[in-house]
């Protein structure tokens, strides 16, 4: 018989023998886009217990018979891995523990409801078609989802009804093509990011709670929430601090050289000299005085040669964020963002791909023909495709993905212009120049000789533009030089003898460290722009002009106190070593038990060398950081000693009794406000509907006439306002929902409950 569903638009009947295929993708966006190519449009859309998760159902064909399809997803990783909750707490935990600790899968976001809604969504379905990213990530994902469906498929005895789908963009073609070749999940790979992440948490979590909790124990102005070290984010900072010693150790040296200007024919040059540079001055003077007189250049010889300037190759995601930090000024973790956002749109192939070389069955001209009505590149790409499009050179064809390509056409109006647009725009002019021809020119070198000192000078005259046609940025000075032939004399305008010095390497630019992170292994495509932005956060380095990373004074620090302890904690090759040791567990030549095991066991081991010779950096601290005793003002009196405490506005804010040599840590981002009580009844506005207040002190209020300052507590409240009894002066901490009243309480001090508003 036949069920039939209302509302649906198609089709309006459903039969009671037809199987169930439930597919998931990694995004909403991407899962309304793949039903809706799938189903040509006919799809009926309707809500679930996860509010971001829609589900999108249809009827189509699957394995030789008609099928109900349940398109839904989730919103990136189901599952976070964390330490079991007796590891958390940090004041009772060992952190030589956490090496051996156990761990968990906790739910990466439980107000989303993604695990409950899988549950509902799976119960009774024949088949899964998985359509997470096609990378390793996505393939730990697939077996985070298989975790919580499996047990409600009709056949869960095996892997015989789970499929995964394979693809690289948002388009017909290529979710058609890997909808009719699916596959299986990769469970290898999915195992190799689990070692990674087992790692990473507890090789990270133990060194940054002992770090943080010894050096911010001792110092008041380090400016950071969290001292934290990891086994990519330490190397990634040793890198920029490397380039600072060399700046700081270079010595410049004077040098000298002459510099000829000379005319002809309508047109001034300058020659470079064949000695180049001359470090010693006597015999510089010497040279230059030998021809300081001389009033024409001889022209010795003149040769021409036709050049070209190659067109860019495929690009994939390290390319991406170099280029964007360097031409567009874009940093490479909002470059990953937006690149990943075009994607989930249909604008872009997918941006996580090391191949810089098409497959080739790759339909290049489909994807020039794109653009072939685009108000700005329409024209240029009209003559190209009536030319021929000439393939891209050289590259590696990995095997993930293609080469980051447009899909979509697209305008500024349409991407609603700012960095989504310019990011856009640049890899659509790239993608249309790597299929365009070179640039072509004539170079001509021509030699001169004054007296008996040689000097020559290069120019270049433009042949076609080729690609640069495409890509304005690309464009070079054409420095064409007047007609020049052997014998000629040129006039000599002035002869310079020029003093300079020279000048040290200049900070490493975003583009050169996500380089030099790729060449050392490094993380990963996806996760270099992680690296990066975190050592901006923890406050170790700044982004200065020209997206240059300069390290600050407490990243400084830590990478030379690191090189005193143990130099390997920050240099690449023990992680590098790692990482080619994760990639063995996807290739099935490791286990992952065996290379945690072994790679747990070498940190252990350094973290307890580095624990017994903390004071090596310790003592680079106290060089450049305050004791907390020194640092911050008296606020308010200790509830033990009756002492003044003192408070610490630097992160993490912090209150120290400098005589009980006890911190007590305040809620982050607060003020502090001093206020004098009109009257006995004090009101105070602006707490947002939910106030969470609690106890930094360890003593009670107490009711005698010379009571110290205390910290008051208050419980949450549902209201907007609060109030408190003063009779002294008061100061309030205030966070947007944290408030803390530091007060001199002689009866009452604070009222258990507000009184009602009126």
């Amino acid at each position: 018989g036949l069920s039939c569903v209302s509302g649906w638009p198609s089709p309006p009947c459903v039969p009671h023998t037809m199987k169930t295929v439930l597919m998931v993708a990694e995004k909403p966006s991407l899962a309304e886009s793949i039903a809706k190519i799938l189903s040509h449009g006919k799809y009926h859309t309707r809500g679930g217990i996860s509010k971001p998760c829609p589900i999108h159902e249809y009827t189509a064909n699957f394995m030789g018979g008609p099928a109900r399809f349940k398109m839904t997803c989730v919103v990136g990783h189901v599952y976070s891995t964390d330490f079991h909750p007796k590891y958390q707490n940090w004041a009772s935990t060992e952190e030589i523990t956490l090496f051996g600790a156990e761990i968990q899968k906790n739910e990466s976001n439980p107000k989303t409801h993604v695990v409950a809604h899988l549950k509902s969504e799976s119960k009774g379905c024949d088949y899964v078609v998985l359509w997470l990213d096609c990378d390793r990530e996505g393939e730990n994902i697939c077996f985070e989802v298989l975790s919580i469906i499996e047990p409600n498929l009709k056949q869960n005895r095996d892997l015989s009804h789970v499929f995964r789908a394979k693809f690289s963009a948002i388009t017909d073609q290529d979710i058609h093509r890997a909808m009719n070749s699916l596959g299986k999940p990769n469970e290898l790979e999915s195992l190799s990011v689990d070692a990674r992440q087992e790692l990473d948490l507890k090789v990270g979590v133990a060194f940054t709670r002992f770090q943080t909790k010894y050096f911010q124990g001792k110092y008041g102005n380090l400016d950071a929430s969290v001292i934290s070290y990891g086994p990519c984010q330490t190397p990634t900072l040793g890198f920029c601090v490397k380039r600072h010693d060399e700046i700081m150790s270079f010595k410049p040296e004077t040098y000298w050289r002459i510099v000829p200007t000379c005319f002809k024919g309508g047109h001034t040059f300058v020659l470079e000299w064949d000695r180049g540079r001359i470090f010693d001055l006597p015999i510089a003077q010497t040279l230059h005085k030998q021809i300081a007189d001389k009033k024409q250049a001889k022209v010795v010889d003149v040769t021409k040669k036709k050049e070209s300037k190659p067109k860019p190759g495929g690009m994939n995601t390290v390319e991406m964020l170099k280029a964007a930090s360097t031409k567009l000024g874009i940093g490479p973790h909002e470059a990953m963002r937006i690149a990943e956002s075009l994607y989930t749109s249909g604008y872009l192939s997918y941006p996580r791909t090391e191949s810089t070389k098409f497959h080739p069955s790759f339909d290049l001209r489909g994807a020039v023909s794109v653009f072939s009505s685009h108000p700005l590149y329409g024209a240029y790409v009209k003559n190209l495709l009536k030319e021929g499009i000439s393939p891209p050179r050289g590259g590696v064809d990995v095997g993930d993905h293609p080469p980051i390509t447009p899909m979509r056409s697209a305008t500024e109006v349409d991407l609603g212009g700012g960095n989504y647009w310019r990011l856009y725009d640049f890899l659509a002019r790239t993608f249309i120049a790597s299929v365009s021809y070179d640039c072509k020119y004539v170079r001509t070198k021509a030699t001169f000789k004054v007296g008996e000192e040689l000097f020559q000078v290069i120019g270049r005259q433009m042949d076609t533009l080729g690609y640069i046609e495409i890509t304005p940025w690309a464009m070079f000075s054409d420095g064409r030089l007047p007609d020049l032939q052997p014998g000629d004399s040129v006039d000599i305008q002035n002869m310079n003898l020029k003093e300079g010095k020279t000048e040290p390497p200049d900070y490493l630019t975003e583009a050169e460290l996500i380089g030099l992170m790729e060449k050392n292994g490094i993380g990963t495509d996806a996760s270099i722009p992680t690296h990066i932005n975190n050592i901006c956060e923890r406050n170790y380095v700044g982004i200065k002009s020209g997206r240059r990373v300069v390290p600050t004074r407490l990243g400084i620090i830590l990478v030379h106190g690191y090189h005193k302890i143990d130099s390997e904690l920050v240099l690449p090759k023990v992680r590098a070593h790692v990482e080619r040791e994760v990639d063995n567990i996807a290739k099935g030549l490791a286990t992952k038990e065996s290379i945690v095991d072994q790679a747990l066991d070498i940190f252990q081991a350094k973290f307890e060398y580095f624990g017994k010779h903390i004071e090596l950096i310790d003592g680079l601290m106290e060089a450049s950081f305050t004791q907390l005793s020194s640092t911050g003002k008296n606020l308010t009196k200790c509830g033990n000693c009756h002492k003044y405490m003192r408070y610490i506005p630097q992160r993490p804010q912090r209150l120290h009794c400098g005589s009980c040599d006890q911190t007590y840590d305040l809620p982050q981002g607060g003020s502090i406000k001093e206020v004098l009580p009109p009257s006995a009844n004090m009101k105070t506005q602006g707490i947002p509907k939910k106030g969470c207040l609690t106890t930094c002190l360890p003593a009670h209020l107490n009711e005698e006439p010379d009571a110290p300052w205390h910290i008051g507590t208050m419980s949450s409240f549902p209201r907007r306002r609060f109030f408190c009894l003063l009779r002294m002066p008061a100061a309030i901490y205030h966070t947007p929902w944290v408030c803390i009243v530091l007060l001199h309480v002689e009866e009452a001090g604070l009222q258990s409950r507000p009184p009602p508003l009126r």
